[in-house]
């Protein structure tokens, strides 16, 4: 009976310890688990900072391309009403040539 009661003891002495130690290692992975979890958190706001960052760039070189894409326009246009009057002095000298 002295035996089984020992045996008893130990059993609930390696329990407790069991217990003691799962504790331990819970807090310690929780401690770690938000270590991490800030961690990721932090490397999120890191990548919606750069996300918005890479929005307003891609608005700003929109409005670049859009006004290039206008003044392309413009000189085209004007290079060729030059083009046309360049046309027409030439003309206009070949039948001066032509006339004397």
């Amino acid at each position: 009976m002295l035996a089984t009661l020992v045996i008893t003891l130990e059993k609930a002495i390696d329990y407790a310890g069991t217990r003691v130690y799962i504790a331990a290692m819970a807090k310690d992975m929780n401690t770690t688990f938000e270590h991490e979890l800030k961690r990721l958190e932090k490397r999120v706001d890191a990548l919606v900072r750069v996300c918005d960052q890479l929005q307003d760039e891609n608005k700003s070189l929109k409005q670049r391309q859009d006004v290039l894409t206008s003044e392309r326009a413009n000189l085209l246009q004007k290079n060729e009403q030059v083009r046309a009057r360049v046309e027409a002095m030439i003309g206009r000298l070949k039948a001066m040539e032509q006339g004397s």
